[in-house]
C-alpha cells in the first residue's frame, strides 16, 4: 500500500474574487505500515490535503496516486478508495447519530453492502481494538464521556476495515487522561493490525512520541519531511513559521550550552531522563575512580 503525491495543488474558489491558493506543488509517498504525523499552524494547508487522500477533494492540477493508481483516472471507483482510506474529522463524535452505540459503528459496513450480521461482527471487532467492551452496546453515544465518544467515532471508520487510517486533532478538547488514552489506542493499532496512521496534531511532544515520520506543511508548501529528530533539528525554522519543537528540545539545547555533554537530538522525556541518568552514573563511577 502507498498514497504519492504528485506536484499537487488546489485552489479555492478559482476564477472568482476569493481565489485563494492553498496547496502549492505538494509531493510525498507514505508506504505501507507508516505512522505519519502531520503539523503546520492554522491554515498551513494540512486539513485541504488530508481530504484529497480520500478523495473528498479533487485538486486543482497534479496527481495522487493510490497502490500505484491515480485517483483522477476516468472511472476510478472513489467509493472503494473511501473504504481503505478512513478519515476521522476533529470532534468526531458530532458525527454519532444512533440509538446506541453498536448501531452507530454498524451504519459503516451496512453502507459497504454488508448484512446485519456481518456488520455487527465488524463493528463488534472495532470497538475491542478501540476498547471498549460489551458493557457498551447498549448504551447511547450520547451519554458517553468526551474520550469514550471519540473512541465511538474512531471505531466507526475501523468497523470499515480500512488500510489507512487518517485522524485530524484526535485530542482535540480531550482532557490529558483522554487524550493519552486515544493516543495510545491508536498506537496499539498501528503496532498490532499494522494499519497505517497519518496523524494531525498541534502537540510537538505528541509527534515526537507517537510518529515515525513528520511532514510539515507552511502556506500550502511542505517545507520538511523527515524523522522527528531529522524535523526538531530545525527548531528555529519551526518557530518562525508559528511552530515550535517539544519542550525538552529547548530544556536539552540549554544545557548543551551550559556545558553539559548531553545528546541536542533529544526529544522525549524519557529520553531525556535516560540521558541524564547516565551523565549521573558517569559522574559517579568518576568519583569512585578518584
Amino acid at each position: 500500500m502507498s498514497i504519492k503525491a504528485v506536484d499537487l495543488n488546489f485552489v479555492y474558489g478559482g476564477g472568482t474574487a476569493f481565489e485563494q491558493h492553498a496547496l502549492f506543488d505538494v509531493n510525498f509517498e507514505i508506504r505501507d505500515g507508516e505512522f505519519v504525523g502531520l503539523i503546520g499552524h492554522t491554515g498551513s494547508g494540512k486539513s485541504t490535503l488530508i481530504q484529497h487522500l480520500n478523495g473528498l477533494i479533487r485538486a486543482s492540477s497534479g496527481a495522487l496516486y493510490y497502490n500505484g493508481e491515480n485517483i483522477y483516472e476516468d472511472g476510478y471507483d472513489m467509493r472503494a478508495l473511501r473504504s481503505k482510506v478512513g478519515l476521522v474529522f476533529q470532534y468526531p463524535e458530532h458525527q454519532l447519530f444512533e440509538i446506541d452505540v453498536l448501531t452507530d459503528v454498524c451504519f459503516g459496513p451496512k453502507n459497504q453492502g454488508l448484512g446485519e450480521e456481518d456488520a455487527r461482527k465488524k463493528a463488534m471487532e472495532a470497538l475491542k481494538l478501540v476498547g471498549l467492551d460489551e458493557s457498551y452496546y447498549k448504551q447511547s453515544p450520547f451519554e458517553l464521556s468526551g474520550g469514550q465518544k471519540r473512541r465511538v467515532a474512531i471505531a466507526g471508520v475501523l468497523a470499515m476495515e480500512p488500510e489507512v487510517l487518517i485522524l485530524d486533532e484526535p485530542t482535540a478538547g480531550l482532557d490529558p487522561r483522554g487524550r493519552d488514552e486515544i493516543l495510545d489506542q491508536i498506537k496499539r493499532l498501528h503496532e498490532e493490525k499494522g494499519i497505517t496512521i497519518i496523524l494531525v496534531s498541534h502537540s510537538m511532544e505528541d509527534m515526537a512520541r507517537y510518529a515515525g515520520r513528520l511532514i510539515v506543511m507552511n502556506h500550502g508548501q511542505k517545507v520538511f519531511d523527515g524523522t522527528p529528530k531529522e524535523v526538531f533539528r530545525h527548531y528555529k525554522e519551526l518557530e518562525t513559521i508559528g511552530l515550535a519543537a517539544p519542550q525538552i528540545t529547548y530544556v536539552v539545547h540549554g544545557l548543551k550550552e551550559k556545558g553539559v555533554d548531553i545528546d541536542s537530538d533529544i526529544t522525549t522525556v524519557g529520553e531525556a531522563r535516560e540521558a541524564i541518568l547516565k551523565l549521573w552514573q558517569k559522574k559517579q563511577a568518576e568519583k569512585s575512580g578518584d
